[in-house]
């Protein structure tokens, strides 16, 4: 038990160095981007499938109340918690378009969207992707190294690794990074 604690630990830190090593000036650009969208009252949409759809809440949170610093609330929107709306869009509809309903409903040119999947292929992550590029919101995608997301996005994060936990925590960090950035930025601390 102890080695395989160790080797994920390891592994999770080796795929944390080299993804933040290669992506540190895209990860400031994309606070800057971010910015500017909530400056100008734009919101940021967030979408993904289970513990992704999870990271879409713990990020939407983050940026409501706060981060590290007190301050006003910044719009965002998890479109992972509304039960109504996704099991009715998922009954009349289909799985496919949960989200996309939701971006064509509540999106705006100047807006962010923010599509999380690990595999970078999740229909109906993909579809919102689409969806938001269609109606002019800027797209940031968080995937692993393979998929279709990582085309579309205007802004791709793709962790190089085939493991999904991994994938994750980066995932997480990457948002913890993004979040006080864009604190930092906005307030201007």
């Amino acid at each position: 038990m102890e080695k395989i604690i160790q080797q994920s630990v390891e592994e999770s830190i080796r795929v944390k160095q080299f993804f933040f090593k290669t992506k540190t000036k895209a990860i400031e650009s994309c606070a800057r981007t971010i910015v500017a969208a909530l400056k100008n009252g734009g919101k940021l949409l967030l979408f993904g499938n289970g513990g992704s759809a999870a990271d879409c809440q713990h990020i939407a949170a983050e940026f409501i109340n706060r981060f590290q610093m007190e301050r006003h609330p910044l719009a965002a929107i998890a479109l992972t918690c509304d039960t109504s709306v996704i099991t009715s869009i998922g009954n009349d509809y289909s799985f496919d378009q949960i989200f996309s309903k939701q971006v064509q409903a509540i999106g705006k040119k100047g807006d962010i969207a923010l599509g999380i999947t690990t595999s970078g292929n999740s229909p109906n992550v993909i579809r919102a992707a689409e969806k938001a590029k269609e109606m002019g919101l800027t797209l940031i995608g968080f995937s692993g190294n393979k998929g279709l997301l990582k085309e579309i996005a205007d802004i791709p994060f793709c962790v190089d690794s085939e493991t999904t936990a991994r994938i994750q925590e980066v995932h997480i960090l990457l948002a913890h990074i993004l979040c006080d950035l864009t604190e930092r930025l906005f307030f201007n601390e």
